[in-house]
Formats: C-alpha cells, structure tokens, sequence
C-alpha cells in the first residue's frame, strides 16, 4: 500500500516562485473576502463579535482594500520582493497588534470575539510565515 501527500504539501515543498505567489494568492482571497463580509454585514457581525459599531466598516474597507494591495502584487511574472517584504511585515504587525489588542482589552470584544481574534492573528501570521518562507526560496 502507497500513500501520497496531500495536493496542499506539494505547493508547500514548491520552488520559491510558486510557494510565494499561492501564499500571496490566498491571502489577498481570504484577506478581500472577509473585508466584503465585514462591509456587507457589519450590523451582524458586530454583534456576533462584541465589536464597537464604528469599528466594522473601517475595518471592512481596511481589509478590501489590503486584499486588492496583495492581489496586485501577485499577479506579475516577477513578483516585487521589497513590496513582499512590505506584505510580510504588515501580516506580521496585524497578528501582533490584534493578540495586544485582546489582551489589552481595547476592542471591548466578547467571548466569540476573542476566538475570532486569535483565529486570525494565527491565520494572518500564518500568510507572513509562508511569504516569507518563499521569499527566501525564491532568492
């Protein structure tokens, strides 16, 4: 009996280029889609996450914005290392900046709130450690 390696694993062992540009990929995907939905259900997911109802529409349009940003720098032949570094380093500031920020108290958020939080600070930190494992492949 063979086993065989998740499709996932073999973009995870892959060149440089190609780890770079999914890991890019993804996140400008997840990053864009959950800046729409903060956007388009701001009343609901406020409530859901114990945000401030003036926090979910700043967010919503930091977000979408950031995910085109990250599109954008994708989509070339040859990718922009220094603006990846600039991706790179936001990724890193976000997932530290919201972890304080929960700690901290400063979002006032609830219970569901916080799960949220730290499952995207994981997530978002998540992208940056992939970004920047092909980036250094990609060298």
């Amino acid at each position: 009996m063979s086993t065989t390696a998740p499709a996932y694993l073999d973009t995870l062992r892959a060149p440089g280029p190609a780890l770079l540009r999914m890991s890019l990929r993804i996140d400008a995907v997840v990053t864009g889609v959950n800046g729409l939905a903060y956007l388009a259900l701001s009343g609901p997911l406020e409530s859901l996450l114990g945000l401030d109802s003036r926090i979910g529409i700043p967010i919503g349009v930091f977000l979408t914005l950031y995910g085109l940003g990250v599109a954008f720098i994708s989509a070339p032949a040859t990718i922009n290392t220094a603006m990846v570094r600039v991706v790179i380093a936001g990724n890193a500031a976000w997932s530290v900046v919201s972890l304080a920020a929960l700690v901290e108290g400063a979002l006032d958020l609830n219970l569901v709130g916080g799960i949220w939080t730290v499952m995207q600070a994981a997530t978002v930190g998540g992208f940056a450690a992939l970004q920047y494992l092909g980036l250094r492949r990609a060298r």
